[in-house]
């Protein structure tokens, strides 16, 4: 996991590659668990049986778990040490490129587009995302994940500046 201190080293780091999350295993619990929290139920996913006949030879992941599952991946590769709270802004540019069938592992590379600071501190990240399948040499997923990073807020009172926490930028 690549570690940043604060938002001036993530300004320094703009263009660069951030690294691979682990590879994660898309199993079928995890598919249908998604279907039964989205509602999308669609034989695809959730019908092992059926799918051997259907156009991919087996149960596919939902591209939305794909979107879902960005979070804890990105989590996985880059943190900032000093930020307070960390939000989602946006996706751009999604695209599903190719299934990810059950049973494989997926990972996300991540490339720092840009960085955007705030007079006041805040910082609006661009972080490309890929979504690769081990063992397929093109990504199942892309995508432009937009997030606003807000610095650390010093309590009225406290002595050492406020709390500090590392924060995913997720």
């Amino acid at each position: 996991m690549r570690v940043f201190v604060d938002v001036g080293e993530l300004v320094a780091a703009q263009g660069q590659h951030l690294g691979r999350s682990p590879w994660c295993e898309v199993s079928q619990q995890t598919i249908t668990s998604f279907a039964e929290a989205t509602g999308d139920r669609q034989w695809i996913h959730v019908d092992p049986e059926r799918a051997v006949t259907g156009p991919f030879g087996r149960t596919v992941a939902h591209g939305y778990y794909l979107l879902a599952v960005l979070p804890a991946l990105l989590g996985d590769i880059f943190e900032v040490e000093r930020a307070g709270s960390v939000v989602n802004t946006g996706v751009d540019t999604l695209r599903f490129h190719r299934p990810v069938p059950v049973a494989s592992r997926i990972r996300a590379a991540a490339r720092l587009a840009s960085v955007r600071v705030s007079r006041r501190g805040v910082a609006e990240l661009a972080v490309e995302v890929e979504v690769e399948v081990e063992g397929v040499d093109a990504p199942a997923c892309t995508a432009v994940v937009h997030s606003m990073i807000r610095p650390v807020r010093t309590r009225p009172g406290s002595a050492g500046g406020g709390e500090r926490s590392a924060a995913t930028l997720v």
